[in-house]
């Protein structure tokens, strides 16, 4: 999974005061946990917007004065009801040896007969909750959707999982391919035409 570095300062004062002036000066407090202390710190409000404000997700690296460095993923994220601008962020801390969970974009390859036939295509689920070390964090799922005809589901249990575990149950639809309202009244014009036409004599 492709990381991202968001470079900030330590903050020992975590009141009330010290957090608005923060924020006042385009700053974002945020917290580090799963270490044995949380970590608070603060950076550039404009440092995450490549983290937020994209439909991919991302590890990060946070590179603090000093030289002290804590590899995390963003859990939780605070916006302005208003503005919309980030009010505060929670991460926690990644650990080479041990799994994390976290939710991976879908990504539809393949081209499906269905859909070329005239069915719709519904992602049923645009994201799926992985469990992982670090390391094999993928970008994004892969789903095949070449052997889907029209009206077949595709199931979670059909996606290849080789470094990563899928938290869901088998009967879990990733995606399938819905008959269309014009392939429906085609299909029904057919249906009609073939059994008003006369029977082939023998």
């Amino acid at each position: 999974m492709k990381s991202i570095t968001i470079k900030g300062s330590e903050r020992e004062s975590v009141g009330k005061v010290s957090t608005k002036t923060l924020r006042n000066a385009g700053m974002v407090p945020c917290v580090v946990y799963g270490g044995e202390q949380p970590v608070h710190f603060s950076a550039d409000e404009r440092a995450f917007k490549n983290l937020v404000y994209t439909p991919e997700v991302h590890t990060v690296v946070i590179e603090l004065e000093g030289g002290k460095k804590l590899n995390a993923i963003m859990q939780d994220i605070q916006f302005h009801p208003v503005s919309d601008k980030i009010l505060h962020m929670d991460f926690y801390r990644l650990y080479d040896d041990k799994e994390i969970t976290m939710e991976v974009p879908v990504k539809v390859i393949g081209k499906s007969p269905g859909v070329m036939g005239g069915g719709v295509l519904r992602l049923n689920q645009r994201k799926l909750k992985v469990k992982a070390l670090p390391a094999n964090l993928p970008d994004s799922i892969e789903v095949d959707i070449t052997p889907l005809q029209m009206g077949n589901k595709l199931y979670v249990t059909k996606i290849v999982t080789d470094n990563f575990k899928l938290l869901h149950a088998d009967n879990t639809v990733v995606c399938q391919v819905r008959i269309s309202r014009a392939a429906m009244k085609a299909a029904q014009e057919a249906a009609k035409a073939a059994k008003a036409a006369p029977a082939k004599k023998k």
